[in-house]
């Protein structure tokens, strides 16, 4: 997803909005209260506030996959696969038992409420008691596209022969020293229903956050992502819920320092590794530097 393409000064009473997407470490969904009634401005600094789509750009698997290929039926296996995930990561933090793990018990919360099978609950609890390694691995695609993978498995020498072969047989290949071409940002997420891009960017300013986006999330709710340094997404994450904003995650995402337009072929083998990928169990998140509709 991509940045607002241009750049503002935002002052407290007179905010310019505009609008853009955003392409989402691994801490689990942690609910709080409702959002708030509204806190005035108690101070009349200006700051500016980054909106450049050249600077930064990024996405989860989860949003590459809808935005590329789009159908229906893909939503729900994408839903669990990332429910999945948080499991995975909720266990690995403070063990299986729910009863004395909070991030798991609001997981498993979550689940449920979506309707994800038990035995597919069961089976990544079960998986994730495992000791599980953490790793990311960094591919180029034709065209010159780039694309980090990150993968949370009880065998890593497994994943990494899997992940080979689904690059091979993509047209693309397992690389090295290609971090600096992309940003680490911490990304604290919350539900957009009830809040306008005018009054989101007063909130950015208010908690120090860098730039705040409205995007939408695997089933099409309206989210807001505030953006920050990685170092201060704790502070921006707690002083939202301080103004009462409902927390739906925090983590750290990369994003592309530079896009990559790519022609049609590239774009098509771009899509089916991807979609190859995202299916992977093992695979957490994926990131890229393709350009949108190049």
């Amino acid at each position: 997803m991509l940045w607002p393409k241009v750049l503002k000064t935002i002052r407290p009473r007179f905010l310019a909005v505009t609008s853009g997407r955003l392409l989402a470490s691994t801490e689990p969904v942690h609910p709080s209260t409702s959002c708030g009634l509204y806190t005035p401005w108690k101070s009349p600094p200006v700051r500016p506030l980054r909106l450049c789509s050249a600077l930064l750009a990024g996405h989860n698997k989860w949003s590459k996959v809808k935005n590329i290929k789009g159908p229906k039926d893909l939503e729900r296996n994408k839903l669990f696969s990332r429910f999945a995930w948080m499991i995975k990561v909720a266990v690995k933090e403070s063990g299986p038992n729910p009863d004395f793990n909070v991030h798991l018990a609001r997981v498993l919360e979550q689940c449920k409420a979506k309707n994800m099978p038990k035995g597919s609950i069961d089976t990544a609890i079960k998986k994730a008691s495992k000791p599980l390694s953490q790793a990311l691995f960094i591919a180029r695609g034709p065209g010159g596209y780039l694309v980090i993978i990150e993968v949370l498995t009880d065998n890593i020498s497994l994943c990494h022969v899997e992940i080979k072969r689904l690059l091979n047989r993509n047209g693309a290949k397992l690389t090295e020293g290609a971090h600096h071409f992309f940003t680490q940002k911490g990304v604290v997420v919350v539900p957009a229903q009830n809040i306008s891009m005018e009054r989101a960017l007063e909130l950015a300013i208010e908690v120090g956050a860098e730039d705040v986006q409205e995007t939408e999330d695997e089933e099409g709710q309206p989210q807001m992502q505030f953006i920050c340094d990685t170092k201060g997404m704790g502070k921006v994450k707690t002083s939202l819920q301080d103004l009462g904003m409902q927390i739906t995650s925090s983590e750290l995402e990369y994003f592309a320092n530079t896009l990559v337009s790519l022609d049609q072929d590239h774009r098509d083998a771009a899509s089916a590794l991807i979609e190859a990928l995202s299916e992977n169990a093992d695979i957490c998140r994926i990131w890229d530097n393709i350009q949108a509709n190049s």
